[in-house]
């Protein structure tokens, strides 16, 4: 079970939103390494509970990509949110891997 000492607020930061990005910002909620997230890993199979999910919906929103928890559940990948995600951003994005 999952303790309040164990959710951690991750401090403001204004780097767009990238898929290497959201990679980095998943391993952090994580405590692992980036390359320690592969595209098609479920993500809930890496230990991410709904509580770290919306820490990261908080912080990408604070970034300009207003995400949708109940969309991004339903896809738990990180291939699966980062294609959410750039339709947020648009056409064009040079985010997209």
């Amino acid at each position: 079970m999952i303790g309040p000492g164990d959710i951690r607020r991750m401090a403001r930061d204004t780097t767009a939103l990238s898929f290497e990005t959201m990679r980095a910002d998943i391993a952090a909620m994580l405590g692992e390494e980036p390359a320690a997230i592969g595209d098609d890993d479920d993500l809930m199979d890496l230990g991410l509970d709904s509580m770290r999910a919306m820490n990261l919906v908080l912080l990408w929103s604070e970034r300009g990509v207003e995400l949708d928890f109940g969309e991004l559940a339903e896809r738990p990948t990180l291939a699966g949110w980062w294609e959410i995600a750039a339709r947020r951003l648009g056409p064009g994005w040079d985010g997209v891997p």
